[in-house]
C-alpha cells in the first residue's frame, strides 16, 4: 500500500471539501462513524457466537443451527428499522433547514 503523506492527504481532503460542500462534511463523518461503529459490533457479536456451521473434528453440516437463522433474521429485521428511522430523521431536518 502506498505511504500517504502530508501533501497527498491536504490533496484528497480539499477535493472532498470541493466535491460535497463544507456544510455536508458534519453530517458524512457522523454517518461515517455510525457505519463503523456498527459494523465493528456485528464483527465483534460474529467473533463471539458460537460456528454454528462447525460440526465435530471440523466436519461442516447442512446448515445453521436452529436459533441462528432466526436470530439473524430478527437482526436484519432490526437494522432495517433502524435505517428507516435515520432516513425519515435525516429528511425530517432536511426539509426544516430548507434543503432538498
Amino acid at each position: 500500500m502506498a505511504d500517504l503523506g502530508w501533501p497527498e492527504l491536504s490533496i484528497i481532503a480539499l477535493a472532498v471539501v470541493l466535491l460535497f460542500g463544507w456544510k455536508r462534511m458534519p453530517d458524512m463523518a457522523r454517518s461515517l462513524g455510525r457505519s463503523a461503529r456498527i459494523f465493528k459490533s456485528e464483527v465483534d457479536q460474529m467473533r463471539s457466537e458460537p460456528d454454528a456451521t462447525a460440526g465435530p473434528a471440523g466436519s461442516t453440516t447442512a446448515g445453521p443451527a436452529d436459533g441462528t437463522l432466526s436470530a439473524a433474521d430478527d437482526r436484519v429485521a432490526a437494522a432495517d428499522a433502524e435505517v428507516a428511522r435515520l432516513r425519515a430523521e435525516l429528511e425530517t431536518r432536511r426539509h426544516a433547514s430548507g434543503s432538498h
